[in-house]
């Protein structure tokens, strides 16, 4: 996996076999909006818990707007995980653009 980011519309076409999704924002920021099915674990906390991300299958780390996401997928490349990715825009993106109803903060 070579491309650091995806958009939100690569992550709304993918069928059946889509990544774990890696929310990196506190728990605050999670009681207002998720993505289903998210892993949460907050961008200061990702080394200490860092066994908990799987390495044998794709990781997309998602945050509010995408920057904390793209610095945590930079370091965990770093650290030897080749399939992990950024989400571009992050949750804000995705309200705007794939599910309206989701609440924006």
């Amino acid at each position: 996996m070579s491309e650091l980011e995806i958009d939100v519309a690569a992550l709304a076409a993918m069928n059946g076999n889509k990544p774990l999704l890696l929310d990196v924002r506190e728990s605050w920021e999670t009681e207002i909006c998720a993505l289903p099915g998210s892993l949460f674990i907050p961008m200061s906390q990702i080394e200490a818990r860092l066994g908990e991300i799987p390495r044998d299958r794709p990781v997309l780390a998602v945050c509010h707007h995408g920057g904390r996401s793209l610095r945590v997928a930079q370091w965990l490349r770093g650290q030897g995980f080749a399939g992990v990715q950024s989400l571009r825009g992050g949750v804000h993106q995705w309200a705007e653009q794939i599910d309206p109803k989701m609440a924006k903060y």
